[in-house]
């Protein structure tokens, strides 16, 4: 009897089964790795937007309020989102006036996950929405303790 070479059938579903549990494996951790980069490319985002924020303060003594679709300048000097495009980034960028305090004092720029005018599909749950203000608070409003480096 003549032996024919290739796969048996049992070979080839053991090797399927051992890729099908590798990616079940690694799938979970590179989905946190993305979330985490994601969040980092926000972070750097607001990082700069409150960098314009205070040249234009030291220029104007005024922050700005500004959220996205703001056709008037100076609404429209700030970036509104995180990536390149508003349908590649995962955050949407806004500048509000701190809690009780009036925008001539305090401004906080938000980076907001998955709103419809970004990547809807993009959670964030560990850290949610990212607050930077001027005077140096930075939260999230996730359950995570730690979102800023």
């Amino acid at each position: 009897m003549q032996r024919r070479a290739g796969f048996t059938l049992l070979e080839l579903l053991v090797v399927v089964a051992i890729v099908g549990i590798l990616a079940m494996i690694a799938y979970p951790s590179y989905q946190r790795y993305v979330v985490r980069a994601k969040r980092v490319q926000a972070q750097a985002v607001l990082w700069d937007v409150l960098q314009q924020q205070e040249r234009y303060y030291t220029q104007h003594n005024r922050y700005v309020a500004f959220a996205f679709g703001a056709a008037a300048p100076p609404e429209n000097l700030f970036a509104t989102w995180s990536g390149n495009q508003p349908a590649d980034s995962a955050y949407e960028i806004r500048g509000e006036p701190c809690m009780k305090t009036a925008l001539t004092l305090c401004v906080q720029v938000r980076a907001i996950p998955g709103t419809a005018k970004v990547d809807a599909g993009f959670k964030d749950v560990e850290c949610q929405t990212l607050t930077l203000s001027s005077n140096g608070r930075r939260s999230a409003s996730g359950p995570a303790l730690r979102c800023w480096p």
